[in-house]
Order: structure tokens, then sequence, then C-alpha cells
């Protein structure tokens, strides 16, 4: 592992984003405000033109921006943290009472307890919580 020799001006992140195909801003809303409960919040102006949306993720943002020539992630995603087990299985019983797949991988991390589905796109989430 490598460690830095300088000072890192880096503090941490902003926000994250997905790709979503042309047109699909209500499935977006349907699938992570209704389900997974985040936030909506307003774009600037300059950039709502494009489509897509943004969203409150704890105190950070998670970004679905709209992308002509869309494909979905497969591998890259992000892990959304959540409260605790019992936020997480709850989380997992609306994410399938909605349609969703999920697949479990419990045993991969010590202390974490983590499952994956994928939002109406096919991009894969990962939702995770300590033990």
């Amino acid at each position: 592992m490598r460690t830095m020799t300088y000072t890192c001006a880096i503090t941490g992140l902003d926000h994250v984003q997905l790709a979503a195909p042309a047109g699909s801003e209500d499935a977006a809303r349907a699938f992570f405000v209704d389900v997974l409960g985040l936030v909506e919040i307003p774009k600037p102006p300059a950039l709502a033109a494009r489509g897509g949306l943004w969203l409150q993720c704890g105190s950070h943002e998670l970004h679905i921006g709209i992308e002509n020539e869309f494909r979905a992630a497969k591998k890259a995603h992000p892990a959304l943290r959540v409260a605790d087990r019992a936020a997480l299985d709850e989380l997992r019983k609306r994410l399938v009472a909605a349609g969703a797949v999920t697949r479990d991988d419990s045993d991969s991390i010590p202390g974490v307890v983590r499952f994956f589905t994928e939002d109406p796109f096919g991009n894969r989430i990962e939702l995770v919580a300590a033990t």
C-alpha cells in the first residue's frame, strides 16, 4: 500500500453520478425517492435543462445524469450506507416488494452486512450497514 508524501487537499466526496437513459427521470424518482427514500434536491437551472435529477444521500449527493448512449454500470457502483441492520432489512423488503432483485454478500467483509440490487436501468447498487 502506498502512503502519501504530501498534504492532500481532497477532503471527501461531494457526489457520485450514475447514468440513466433519456426520459427516465420518473422511473429514477420512483426507485431512488419512493423506494430507497432519498430526497430530490433542485438542480441549478443551467443544469436542469440537461435532464436527470439530484438526490440528497446523507451529507453527500447522488446525481442521476442522462446519457444518450446509455449503458448500465455492472461493476462500478455506489455503496449506500444504511443506519443499521434493521434499517437495511426493511429497505430490502421495500426493494423486493417493488420488484427489485437483491443479492446477498454479507460474508465478504467482516463487520459488515450488505447486499446488491440494480436501479431500474441496470446500474449496480450496493447497500451496506455495520453489524
